[in-house]
Parts: C-alpha cells; sequence; structure tokens
C-alpha cells in the first residue's frame, strides 16, 4: 500500500468492518487502515448518504491529531454487493480537506477490504502557490 510520509492521512484501505459477519460490504462500521488510522462511517441515510470521524494515524503538519468529520456517499449496491463511494474529511486539526474515492470489496476468505484513492488539498498564501497545494 503505497503512502507518503509528507501528507498527512494514508489512503485507506485494508480494513476490515466491525459490524456483522453475516452482512458483506456495508459501509457502516469502524474500519482500520494499515498505518493505523480509522473512521467510523454511520448508517446510510435513504439517500444512500452517510457520516462519521475519520482518524489519521499520520500528518505531516506539528499540529495535534484530532477527530475529524466526514461526509459522503455510496452508490447503488450492485449485483454482487461490492458498492462505489466517496467521502470527504474536513480536517480538524489543518486548513486541509481530504477527498476518497474507492470500493468495497469481498476477498476469497470473506474479509471486506476497501480500497480507495484519495486527493488532498491545503491552504496556500496566494494563487502562485497552486500548483503546490494539491
Amino acid at each position: 500500500v503505497p503512502a507518503s510520509a509528507a501528507l498527512p492521512v494514508p489512503r485507506l484501505c485494508c480494513g476490515t468492518n466491525s459490524g456483522s459477519p453475516l452482512l458483506q460490504c456495508v459501509l457502516t462500521g469502524r474500519w482500520i487502515n494499515d498505518l493505523g488510522s480509522n473512521m467510523t462511517i454511520g448508517a446510510l441515510n435513504e439517500k444512500n448518504e452517510f457520516a462519521g470521524t475519520y482518524h489519521t494515524a499520520v500528518t505531516a503538519t506539528a499540529n495535534e491529531i484530532r477527530l475529524s468529520p466526514l461526509q459522503g456517499s455510496q452508490n447503488h449496491r450492485n449485483q454482487k454487493g461490492q458498492p462505489t463511494f466517496g467521502f470527504t474529511v474536513n480536517w480538524s486539526f489543518s486548513d486541509s480537506v481530504t477527498v476518497f474515492t474507492g470500493q468495497c470489496f469481498v476477498d476469497e476468505n470473506g474479509k471486506e477490504i476497501l480500497k480507495t484513492m484519495w486527493l488532498l488539498r491545503s491552504r496556500v498564501d496566494n494563487i502562485q502557490d497552486d500548483w503546490k497545494a494539491t
């Protein structure tokens, strides 16, 4: 799993849901990645939207890491029950926002795995520095 120490949050993947083993690829629950970051996702509403929290284990800032809110949505479940989703984390301890997009998979052993890509946007002082903000 590639992750950059220069960026404040690792790619979320390879977590397991602490929910019921009978329900596969339900995003609701607690997910932990290989670097120790974790997120908790609440239940989907009628529009397939969810909210939760993210606690990163890594950061590039000297600020104290704090629990940060996330909001997202899940696409309608496909026939295999391995949905696509996206969410945004508004970092409580820095001037940045990260968006994640991904899909839930169930491996041959029944383990749920989230594979995601992310994009971080940091605040910069002027438009000339825009190139280094994302």
